[in-house]
């Protein structure tokens, strides 16, 4: 499910919800450690390689996300972007395994200054499995935010399809 809510700038935050059949711990572990990072995160057709991950407060998460596959190497090509882009994530809230809260510096879009997105992770373990919510500031413009909504919907498929495979592989 994806809704929105209003900022303070009167743009509409996005917030995106998602229930997994999984452990909150392992979650967690997806969300907070290099190879849990580097098997989901990006959007379909890219990979991301773990730079730096210093996880609390203050501490950053450096990655470098590429283009893998042709329809996504093609549409950077096309937009002016490189292939490669090194991003910088810094982490305001790190509260395991329920709440991490991060500010991701967008500046990977041609011609537009860079500035920063707000997100937050909240994670509740229900007997049944764990309830997420991800909520981000939109981005400059309603293009974006959409890009941005339909890039965390493709990871948030890689997210679950983790999360079903180990819990299919522990039924057995």
């Amino acid at each position: 499910m994806t809704r929105g809510q209003d900022t303070e700038s009167g743009r509409r935050r996005v917030t995106i919800e998602r229930f997994y059949h999984a452990a909150i711990e392992d979650v967690w572990d997806l969300w907070t450690t290099k190879d849990g990072i580097e098997s989901w995160w990006g959007p379909g057709g890219f990979a991301v390689t773990v730079q730096k991950l210093d996880l609390r407060p203050g501490g950053q998460l450096l990655y470098a996300m590429t283009a893998i596959d042709p329809p996504q190497v093609e549409f950077m090509k096309k937009a002016g972007m490189p292939l490669s882009h090194d991003a910088r994530i810094t982490y305001t809230e790190v509260s395991p395994p329920h709440r991490l809260a991060y500010i991701h510096l967008a500046d990977f879009i041609p011609g537009v200054e860079p500035y920063d997105v707000a997100t937050v992770v909240e994670l509740e373990a229900l007997p049944q499995g764990v309830r997420m919510v991800l909520t981000l500031d939109p981005m400059h413009d309603d293009e974006w935010t959409s890009r941005a909504v339909a890039g965390w919907e493709s990871e948030l498929g890689k997210l679950e399809a983790l999360l079903s495979k180990a819990a299919s592989r522990s039924s057995r």
